[in-house]
């Protein structure tokens, strides 16, 4: 299935996060980039969403998955069945 709606939840200088937008970039993957250091709004809504503070953090179509690492990200992303592009 493809994804309608794709938010990834970024700190700005933090690497996984850097490596998180580089895995969705790589692979024609639109998405909403929201910085929760400078967003006060979108760290909140990570917190409800994850019940934690940690980044980066992706909803995709309600689907949540939180401070991962680029590997994770391509393992949980298969595993969920969402296509790419």
């Amino acid at each position: 299935m493809t994804p309608k709606t794709i938010r990834l939840f970024v700190k700005s200088g933090c690497p996984w996060c850097e490596e998180a937008m580089e895995w969705l970039d790589q692979r024609g993957i639109r998405y909403e980039l929201l910085d929760v250091l400078r967003n006060a709004t979108a760290r909140q809504e990570m917190l409800d969403l994850t019940g934690q503070t940690k980044a980066p953090s992706i909803d995709v179509d309600g689907h949540i998955l939180a401070d991962f690492g680029a590997d994770e990200l391509e393992s949980w992303w298969r595993h969920q069945g969402f296509g790419t592009g």
